[in-house]
């Protein structure tokens, strides 16, 4: 572990201000892996699972490490009830929010709804609207005014929770990977990803299409960030001046993702087994944090929690581009172990894990829902 005093930052005003440095190489801007499909990384996982599961008897296990939340977080969480988790001590380091369900009134009806909604929590634009039910930042958008949340409500699906949360005050991101047993009172950090922003910078004479081919990272990118600019491409961007090309923390909607492990501290650590012990029944996953700067953050300090996630979470600092192979199957095969074990300690204590066919109806639910969504920003 490093000092919490010394490590260099992006400067206030910057995009992914807080944040130590981004060190660029043009040679290895994507990882090798990053965008491979899930079967290729998760069959070991699968395959250890299945031998977990007969020498612990019971392949459902992973269903019960979290015990208050639907499925433990493996799939159709809601974000709305894992935050309500919450107790006195742990509220106020959640980010603020209200949560709605679109209904079949009048758009303009649930438009003044939801701006009352927020209201009352003291909340005011902008906001950031995300599904309750969702993950990798599906449906995600930022919204600026009433009429940005009217058509974010329009666009929505039917009868479906969305939550509208306060805009950080924060710019620079982390996931954390947060462990704790059921009989101990002081947890562990197993991962800490750093989440940057993606930006291209203005010269004043070429477009931003320009800009985002002849990036190294964006431009093998492309795909994802010219559907969601193309009123936009043609613009030339003055000299200097940053433009953001991701809103969501995701890596898989253009995130650039790198391992922070060295910045896992004692006092952070600390923290978190104080906060996440008053979050009933919540043992295990990735907490996605935004924070002033990182040496405020290793000192457990100047943070705000967007959403706790539970048992499907990844270590997603495997997503550094300068990560192997044989480290992204090491740290998902004992991320599983760990989950199994956890699972079982839960079943000794009286917990009983949900059957397969209800984890098949609730991807199934979200699986459709997904599609569903508005394009993230």
């Amino acid at each position: 572990m490093i000092p919490v005093t010394k490590v260099p930052c992006i400067p206030e005003g910057k995009i992914n201000a807080g944040m130590p440095f981004l060190v660029e190489d043009a040679r290895a801007a994507v990882s090798p892996y990053e965008f491979l499909p899930s079967w290729f990384f998760y069959t070991p996982v699968v395959v250890q699972s299945l031998l977990l599961a007969v020498r612990y008897g019971d392949v459902r296990l992973p269903l019960v490490v979290n015990p208050t939340i639907f499925l433990s977080g493996m799939v159709g969480e809601s974000k709305h009830d894992i935050l309500t988790l919450a107790g006195p001590i742990a509220k106020p380091w959640i980010s603020p929010f209200v949560s709605l369900i679109k209904s079949s009134a009048l758009l303009t009806e649930q438009n003044t709804n939801a701006q009352q909604a927020l209201a009352a929590e003291n909340l005011s634009f902008p906001v950031v609207a995300k599904p309750d039910l969702g993950c990798r930042g599906v449906g995600v958008k930022l919204i600026k005014n009433a009429q940005q949340l009217q058509d974010y409500i329009a666009s929505y699906p039917q009868e479906a929770r969305y939550l509208l949360q306060e805009k950080a005050p924060y710019e620079a991101e982390a996931g954390v990977f947060y462990v704790r047993r059921p009989n101990e009172s002081k947890g562990k950090i197993i991962s800490i990803t750093l989440k940057y922003t993606p930006s291209v910078l203005g010269d004043g004479v070429r477009t931003l299409k320009t800009l985002i081919e002849q990036n190294p990272r964006a431009g093998q990118l492309s795909h994802l960030y010219f559907p969601r600019h193309e009123d936009k491409l043609d613009w030339v961007l003055p000299e200097g001046q940053e433009f953001q090309l991701a809103f969501a923390g995701s890596h898989s909607r253009g995130s650039i993702f790198r391992d922070g492990n060295q910045y896992i501290s004692e006092a952070l650590t600390q923290k978190l087994d104080r906060i996440l012990a008053d979050v009933d029944g919540y043992y295990y996953g990735r907490l996605d944090i935004k924070f002033r700067d990182i040496n405020r953050f290793m000192a457990g300090e100047d943070f705000t929690i967007l959403e706790l996630n539970g048992a499907s979470s990844e270590a997603a600092h495997i997503w550094d581009r300068k990560t192997p192979l044989k480290e992204i199957y090491r740290t998902l095969l004992a991320q599983y172990r760990l989950l199994f074990e956890i699972g079982a300690e839960q079943k000794r204590r009286g917990h009983r894990p949900a059957s397969i066919k209800t984890l098949i109806g609730a991807w199934k639910e979200e699986k459709a829902l997904m599609k569903q969504y508005p394009m993230t920003d």
